[in-house]
């Protein structure tokens, strides 16, 4: 009998949690749902990753203005995935910013992308009618983009490739404050469907440098010291690392795609299987490993009909 697929199994309702962690700084957490976060500067609010509709958003958006009568002036989008970037229209923000990576791969997949997620996950893809269309960025930056929320400084930097092509991060300088979108994870299973395995190892020691003091990751709470913040990078980076060098042992040894999956759990699964969304994430994490261990660099674009036919070749 076929293994149902795991999210669309996944309908029990998470508990959120809105917290401050620094003077400007807020993260909106729904146990192993992805992460938003919010920065409230004197004459503005900038939010990064606006939940799956905007039906969704509007929850975030009613806590944000019982703390501040500020505009919602910049919606940052992280990365391209459907269930980070579909709220956007909620916030009526003049500016919606993202790596020139992002754009780019918006215009290449970002359709095939949001009919897959929204089969994905139902939960949370409810009230799905109210999204009107793609989210398409309208101020879009290279390398690096300094933002002023008043007297507030956001760095937003695209470091390198990892969970996608295109990831951007927000550092407060002064705060040292890490807004790391899915490029950590906390206590959640990375997703690597759409990675660049071998480059976000890379990236993650760019994060390290930053030495950060408070970080939000892309799932999971927020970590409240230095010492948390390198360790959840710190953790990513094994899993990320691990998967990688698993996969290139089994194309080596001639193992198939079922064979990898196999083994990739048993090193997988002592460490890691606790993790939020393991069971979810694996098989998208293995066959993008698979890929890019037998040289296919560019991630191959995701739909449900590619979803159906790896979930029963790998789970079933």
């Amino acid at each position: 009998m076929t293994k149902a697929f795991a999210s669309r199994g996944d309908m029990t309702e998470k508990k959120i949690a809105f917290t401050r962690i620094s003077p400007h700084c807020w993260a909106y957490e729904a146990e192993s749902d992805p992460t938003s976060g919010v920065i409230v500067g004197e004459d503005a609010v900038m939010v990064l990753d606006t939940r799956a509709t905007p039906v969704a958003a509007r929850d975030l958006i009613a806590r944000v203005r019982k703390r501040t009568k500020a505009p919602l002036k910049y919606v940052v989008l992280t990365h391209y995935h459907a269930v980070r970037v579909m709220g956007a229209s909620a916030y009526k923000a003049p500016y919606v910013v993202a790596s020139q990576g992002t754009y780019d791969l918006i215009k290449e997949r970002g359709r095939q992308d949001f009919a897959s997620e929204v089969w994905r996950f139902p939960r949370l893809f409810q009230a799905v009618e109210s999204v009107p269309g793609l989210t398409w960025p309208n101020l879009v930056f290279e390398g690096r983009l300094t933002l002023w929320l008043g007297k507030t400084e956001v760095q937003l930097m695209h470091l390198g490739a990892g969970h996608t092509k295109g990831d951007t991060v927000a550092w407060l300088p002064k705060e040292r404050v890490l807004f790391a979108g899915d490029l950590v994870e906390n206590g959640a299973t990375p997703y690597a469907g759409d990675a660049h395995l071998g480059q976000w190892v890379q990236t993650l020691d760019r994060l390290k440098a930053l030495e950060p003091r408070v970080l939000v990751p892309g799932r999971g709470p927020a970590l409240t010291s230095p010492k948390a913040c390198l360790a959840a990078i710190a953790s990513t980076q094994g899993f990320v690392q691990t998967l990688l060098d698993t996969a290139r042992r089994g194309v080596s040894a001639g193992q198939n795609l079922k064979q990898l999956f196999d083994s990739c759990r048993k090193v997988l699964e002592p460490d890691y299987g606790h993790w939020g969304i393991f069971e979810h994430c694996l098989p998208f994490d293995v066959s993008r490993a698979y890929d890019e261990a037998s040289g296919i660099d560019h991630p191959r674009i995701w739909t449900k009909a590619r979803d159906v036919e790896m979930w029963k070749a790998l789970q079933g």
